[in-house]
């Protein structure tokens, strides 16, 4: 499903994947049920007491350094964003997600392995409300220095994504996905996450990425990738792109706006959701001001 809006879906099926968590470094099993309408997209971590589980809504988000994470209480579930964005775009607006852990697994680094996953069973009918695309009447944006995200209203729903590293592989890209146009399943979700040689120690110090590798990750220093090839010759920001996708789709529904980013990371993707939850709140009528902080 491309347009991310249309009536009310779940799996038909239950599937499961299992992977490596890219910051925890632990194995994890995933398993993907079909769930009612009013139950929405939620996590249970099967691992703790009681079962907890996590809406995959926008008031839930916890930490948003190098990943995306949400909480319930005390469980956490974290690194959601690839499965979120490979959800969202299947048109699934009710699912179970049960988790033997703290983290999504990371796979391949992207979110082409769900769509498999999901399209390996289908999805099916759900009856209950179409969900509604949320609609704009001025322009919202975020900014921290120069880094920034803006949706400006529109017919439809279209993305662009820019960035800009001090790395010669990379350099400045931009990209651009409208979809209803674009498959999402063949030029954005193969997109895999990458990194930098020279911060991997600083990050493992930290206690971060202790999962990445040269399977799941990409990785370059300042001259050249240390382990091409490249499924797209501006895989980075088209992986940034994906991470938006997922990010968003917290809010349960997409804004008819062309959705432009650049620099962005995914506490400003946050902060963006929450000024479109607030917009809407407010009728869709207000422009939220900027503001200037330091980007994580």
């Amino acid at each position: 499903m491309q347009q991310l809006t249309g009536p009310a879906q779940t799996l038909a099926q239950a599937v499961t994947r299992q992977g490596i968590g890219l910051h925890s470094g632990q194995t994890t099993t995933v398993r993907l049920l079909p769930a009612l309408p009013e139950q929405g997209r939620y996590f249970v971590r099967v691992d703790l007491p009681g079962a907890p589980e996590i809406a995959a809504t926008l008031p839930q988000v916890g930490e948003t350094t190098l990943s995306t994470e949400l909480r319930a209480g005390e469980a956490t579930i974290r690194t959601v964003e690839h499965l979120l964005a490979a959800i969202a775009t299947a048109g699934i607006t009710a699912l179970r997600i049960e988790v033997d852990g703290p983290e999504i697994p990371l796979l391949d680094g992207s979110a082409q392995n769900w769509v498999e996953a999901i399209a390996s069973v289908g999805t099916q009918p759900l009856e209950g409300p179409t969900p509604q695309p949320l609609m704009l009447q001025a322009p919202i944006t975020v900014q921290q220095r120069d880094a920034f995200v803006t949706a400006i209203p529109a017919p439809g729903l279209q993305f662009s994504y820019g960035v800009d590293y001090p790395y010669a592989p990379i350099g400045q890209q931009w990209h651009s996905w409208q979809p209803g146009r674009d498959d999402f399943a063949t030029t954005i979700a193969p997109a895999r996450t990458f990194g930098f040689a020279d911060q991997i120690e600083q990050l493992r110090n930290l206690g971060l990425i202790k999962g990445g590798s040269l399977d799941n990750a990409l990785v370059c220093n300042r001259e050249r990738w240390l382990n091409p090839p490249l499924r797209f010759a501006n895989e980075p920001v088209r992986h940034k792109l994906l991470d938006l996708v997922g990010d968003l789709s917290l809010l349960g529904a997409f804004p008819y706006a062309h959705i432009v980013a650049y620099k962005a990371s995914h506490h400003l993707h946050i902060q963006f959701a929450q000024a479109l939850a607030q917009a809407q709140s407010k009728g869709g009528s207000s422009t939220i001001p900027i503001g200037i902080g330091v980007c994580p």
